[in-house]
């Protein structure tokens, strides 16, 4: 039977451990590590990198953070690697909405729960996605529904690039070939970058993916971007009409990136590590160089990324319903 005096020493004990805790969560991590499920030079890697370069000499890290790309699967393997991790906030995960909001719509096997394996911490950026193509499709094409009436009359080239199978620029072209009965087949890549390159290549027709990977080639004038799916022109692509500007508004889409940990991580923890993101986000370089990826520096509230996560979950069902794309995991 535990003794008073054994009682009082462990709960000292406990006491102390849990002070020690307090403190070094109160001091922050050495360098925190931001997983991302792309390849380096991408969109995700680049926003990841601006953030964790910023987010030290504070509550929550000491150091400036690390970035970790864990490419493949459309994302899936870092989010796999998040869940996993240890609950104390020492490694974030940087993804996309889609692979939160849409994934579970389309794997039936999904080897998380976007809702009840981690915490949102932040948004941290917004985006819209542009429809490109490269020297494959003649120079003639300039407007999207020019691109469909050279994609009906060239069935065996009319094929789309897009970062990962699922993904929301993946189902902005999946829905503009179903709306407009233009058989478009759909190539799915690891990450925007390599479709990108094919593109240019010459050995894809055209790419969907978020306009910040493919603006600089746009501008370099190896490509041409048709559309971009923002409820208004994208400040980095001003001469560029919108989907809806064309006669598409169910095409338009905003997405963001943002930020979580494992869930079970301390709520102090969150909080720091949310400051921490959204002092980096008022940063000038941070803002500067996120628009250098087409992306718009947004933080927010955990609650709000939780509510955002959750409308856009409920908003996209209905479309991959109609779509009918499903996977297995």
């Amino acid at each position: 039977m535990t003794t008073r005096r054994q009682f009082v020493h462990s709960a000292a004990s406990f006491g102390l451990l849990s002070s020690l805790s307090g403190a070094l969560h109160a001091q922050g991590f050495d360098a925190p590590k931001i997983v991302v499920g792309f390849p380096a030079g991408g969109t995700a890697d680049q926003a990841s990198r601006l953030v964790a370069d910023r987010i030290g000499n504070g509550a929550y890290a000491k150091s400036p953070g690390v970035v970790e790309n864990k490419a493949g699967a459309g994302g899936r393997i870092a989010c796999e690697t998040v869940k996993s991790a240890r609950p104390d906030g020492a490694t974030l995960l940087l993804t996309p909405y889609s692979m939160m909001s849409i994934y579970p719509h389309i794997y039936s096997k999904l080897s998380y729960d976007p809702f009840k394996d981690f915490v949102p911490v932040s948004i941290v950026a917004m985006m819209t996605h542009a429809l490109s193509v490269g020297p494959l499709v003649p120079a003639s094409v300039k407007t999207v529904r020019d691109y469909l009436a050279w994609a009906k009359a060239n069935p065996d080239k009319a094929s789309y690039g897009s970062p990962a199978a699922g993904s929301t620029p993946h189902f902005l072209a999946a829905l503009l070939g179903l709306n407009t009965g233009v058989d478009l087949k759909h190539v799915p890549y690891r990450g925007s970058l390599p479709a990108v390159a094919d593109m240019i290549g010459g050995t894809l027709a055209s790419a969907s993916t978020p306009t910040g990977d493919a603006v600089a080639n746009y501008k370099a004038g190896k490509i041409r971007i048709l559309a971009t799916s923002g409820a208004t022109r994208s400040p980095f692509a001003p001469d560029v009409p919108t989907y809806a500007e064309q006669g598409f508004p169910e095409l338009t889409a905003d997405e963001w990136f943002g930020i979580y940990a494992p869930a079970r991580t301390p709520e102090t923890v969150v909080a720091n590590a949310n400051a921490a993101i959204n002092a980096a986000l008022k940063d000038k370089a941070v803002v500067d160089g996120l628009a250098v990826s087409a992306l718009v520096a947004r933080g927010s509230t955990p609650a709000e990324m939780d509510k955002s996560q959750k409308d856009e979950h409920t908003r996209w069902g209905p479309i991959v319903k109609r779509i009918g794309f499903t996977a297995e995991s």
